[in-house]
């Protein structure tokens, strides 16, 4: 957790609303394997990480509701009676869509400020929107007193994504979030939202996220068409989701769907499949098979799911033509974003020059390069 930025927040808070704050980390996250497999009810396997929002929070006596975004230095004022969705695409729609879940559920709140900001890199798909929701129902929960349980937080989380953003994800960025453990990946049932946590020692080998700094306007349409997509197959298979099907049942119904959506749902079944397996990879120390794992994940997204793009398949290429990482993929809903890569730590430095010089030459712009660490899920920060 970065301490500059906490300090940052809550004198920002301090020097604005005169009052001492509740303060609060919730993290980014990463997913090592499992992508487009949660709102299909199957497995996922992701971790929280050690960049993430910070905010700061108490109850206000005036008459409103003030929310100011640190990095942007943009404020919203609004009354707890009047609640509606804003722009799309704007931040104040994922506070505003969690104060509203909390009133659908009849949890009484009052008036409150909050300053927040962050260190996730933006677009890079680590889910700021997650960490940023849960640090607000999470700061709710303490200044008020509601009796929330983690899991309660999580689904208003997911649900203020849903009805205020118009996202319709999955449950797994907001139980990363919440729940990460230090030094550990979840296997998350995003059927039954039960995890178990895999310590992972990684050896002589790290993480290290590339981000594109590219997102293509694609996304949030092309996501929920691809969740349309898996929804009817499903149907057509008299399933509940495509995590109960085998590719021998999706095989049965081959000739009654386009063979785009056959790849599409082919996909699925085996990403789940291999996010299974990793996990038992893990628990026998195999990085190798888990980097193989890693690689035909992307392979998967890029040719079958198509949520790729050219620069995350670029640097696909490039962690592929070097003997030092076991495998790399694209993270997070596509079409931009970062490529997660496993490096020998020896040579990881060279990996990062190679790869952001290759970058460079081919697209005229830069990629941002990051070493994370898994971190602990959303909590207190103690003064």
């Amino acid at each position: 957790m970065n301490t500059k930025l906490v300090n940052t927040i809550k004198n920002s808070f301090l020097n604005k609303f005169k009052t001492e704050p509740v303060m609060i980390f919730s993290p980014g996250r990463i997913n090592i394997i499992g992508e487009h497999t949660d709102y299909n009810d199957g497995f996922v396997f992701p971790a929280a990480v050690d960049k993430g929002i910070v905010a700061a929070i108490q109850k206000s006596d005036s008459n409103t509701c003030v929310a100011y975004a640190a990095d942007k230095d943009e404020t919203i004022e609004f009354s707890l009676y009047t609640l509606k969705p804003m722009a799309k695409g704007s931040w104040q729609n994922y506070i505003l869509g969690v104060v509203s879940e909390l009133q659908n559920r009849s949890k009484l709140i009052g008036n409150f400020n909050i300053a927040f900001g962050g260190d996730i890199p933006g677009g890079a798909g680590m889910s700021s929107s997650a960490a940023l929701e849960n640090s607000v129902v999470f700061g709710l929960n303490e200044i008020f007193n509601l009796g929330l349980s983690k899991h309660e937080m999580i689904l208003i989380s997911q649900k203020a994504e849903h009805n205020y953003v118009g996202v319709k994800c999955g449950i797994m960025d907001q139980y990363a979030s919440m729940f990460g453990i230090e030094n550990n990946a979840l296997l998350l049932d995003c059927r039954t939202i039960k995890s178990k946590p895999f310590e992972i020692d990684f050896k002589d080998y790290e993480l290290i996220l590339i981000n594109t700094n590219v997102k293509h306007s694609l996304s949030d349409s092309a996501y929920n068409d691809r969740r349309s997509v898996c929804e009817s197959v499903a149907e057509m298979l008299n399933v509940k989701a495509l995590r109960d099907a085998t590719e021998f049942d999706l095989e049965t119904i081959k000739d009654k769907i386009t063979p785009e959506n056959y790849q599409k749902a082919l996909y699925v079944i085996q990403e789940n499949e291999r996010a299974v397996r990793a996990s038992k990879a893990m628990q026998q120390n195999d990085l190798e098979t888990l980097g193989k794992l890693i690689y035909a994940s992307h392979e998967g997204l890029q040719n079958q799911y198509k949520v790729s793009c050219e620069e995350l398949d670029f640097l696909v290429e490039q962690a592929k033509m070097n003997e030092h990482v076991l495998g790399a993929r694209m993270m997070g809903g596509g079409f931009g974003g970062c490529t997660i890569n496993l490096v020998s730590k020896k040579e990881s430095e060279n990996f990062k020059k190679q790869a952001s010089e290759a970058y460079k030459a081919k697209f005229n712009k830069a990629c941002s390069v990051y070493a994370v660490k898994l971190s602990d899920g959303t909590h207190l920060i103690n003064s």
